[in-house]
């Protein structure tokens, strides 16, 4: 609650910077997964690293970590809200 009193949070270069690194290992992480023949098992690698990556930038770049539970349960049901619509979508076309 530390943004409703006017606080802010400062982070650190050096956080700030562990965390670039962070994302930049996991792209070539990526980059060499797309390398190998796994099949389907690929595409829910990609997928699983792409989530981890958001969630870096969502937490320490868009400062999601240092906010109350409220901002983060509003995000959670906003995803949630999102997949649903994805997932009904997918489910019109696969019986089209």
């Amino acid at each position: 609650m530390a943004a409703a009193q006017g606080e802010h949070q400062v982070i650190g270069y050096g956080k700030l910077t562990s965390v670039w690194l962070c994302l930049l290992a996991l792209t070539a992480l990526t980059v060499w997964l797309s390398r190998l023949d796994l099949g389907i098992s690929r595409i829910w690698g990609s997928l699983a690293i792409a989530s981890v990556k958001g969630g870096l930038v969502i937490a320490f770049f868009m400062h999601l970590r240092y906010e109350g539970r409220l901002l983060r349960w509003l995000l959670f049901v906003a995803l949630v809200t999102l997949a649903i619509f994805i997932g009904f979508t997918f489910f019109d076309v696969l019986y089209r």
